[in-house]
């Protein structure tokens, strides 16, 4: 007797490409983030204090550096869910509701990474999270590069968003032994959109650039431009207590070094995928569907003065 095939029992732990796209558009974290292969749940990586150069005077030793040296460290946390889907609508649809549920879990794990590595203003131990956001880290005073608390992050306040407090948050990093005008990148709530539309530089060309041309009316689709660097608009870019896909708290903005964004990948693939089946996976008991979600990552700021945050308070 002939059985239509459903695909149940055939689909094994995987990597959609489609849903690692969806997150790559989501998140800016990931998307920017200097990646790290970890092939353990824990991972140092070193930070160089720099080599400082001077006068190396004739027949005489040459100048020692003193730059303090030092390692980050890099503490995977796992993100995941699953979702429950009715044998008899399987049947009907497999490939929609296992693609239509993937790319929804890669949106929401995309939201919540760029949430919990950006925005929480809680430490890691209050947070229960494995690691400490930027938000927090720039609250807190690194004496071995010589960062003092709360100096990179800025509240508008009453005043709200102007052309000077944004000049003069990426003024901050612009400064700093970090800065690096290749490397540098902005990441923004999408409240932030319609604010910078309505502001102008000295010469009435309004400073916000979402074309592939960097003028107005050139071809569009490419990465925006905020200051003449890159910039991409995250949903996970407000504050919260402990972290959210849907956060509530303030929008912010970030200004800094790409590479001092250090993103840890336990896993190979950014969301991996595994579908348990009625017919020989753990859902026989209820005749249900379980389709799961995982992914293994880590992060960590390299240094606290390669960035300088805005918040929209």
């Amino acid at each position: 007797m002939a059985v239509a095939f459903t695909g149940a029992g055939w689909i094994p732990i995987e990597t959609n490409p489609d849903v690692i796209q969806k997150v790559k558009q989501s998140s800016a974290v990931l998307r920017f983030g200097h990646p790290v292969p970890m092939g353990s749940n824990t991972k140092y990586t070193p930070r160089s204090g720099g080599v400082v150069i001077g006068r190396w005077a004739r027949s005489t030793s040459a100048p020692a550096d003193s730059s303090p040296n030092d390692s980050v460290l890099l503490n995977t946390d796992k993100f995941g869910g699953k979702v429950v889907v009715q044998a008899e609508d399987m049947e009907d649809s497999l490939a929609s509701i296992v693609d239509t549920k993937s790319g929804d879990a890669g949106t929401s794990f995309a939201k919540l990474f760029d949430n919990v590595t950006l925005g929480i203003t809680a430490a890691k131990g209050t947070s229960g999270w494995g690691f400490d956001s930027l938000y927090y880290v720039l609250t807190q005073a690194d004496a071995t590069t010589g960062y003092t608390a709360n100096a990179n992050l800025t509240l508008a306040g009453t005043g709200g968003i102007t052309y000077d407090n944004l000049s003069a948050s990426l003024g901050l990093y612009e400064v700093g032994d970090f800065f690096d005008e290749a490397e540098t990148v902005v990441i923004a709530h999408p409240s932030f959109k319609q604010v910078l539309r309505g502001i102008k530089d000295s010469t009435g060309a309004p400073i916000l650039n979402e074309s592939t041309a960097g003028v107005a009316g050139g071809g569009q689709g490419g990465t925006p431009k905020l200051f003449g660097y890159d910039l991409q608009w995250s949903m996970g870019a407000k504050t919260s207590a402990a972290g959210s896909a849907t956060p509530t708290g303030f929008p912010f903005i970030v200004f800094g070094n790409r590479q001092f964004l250090q993103v840890g990948h336990r896993t190979g693939g950014e969301l991996a995928v595994n579908f348990q089946d009625t017919d020989t996976g753990i859902g026989v008991d209820t005749d249900e569907n379980l389709l799961y979600f995982r992914a293994r990552k880590a992060f960590a700021v390299g240094a606290p003065g390669a960035f300088s945050m805005l918040v929209k308070n």
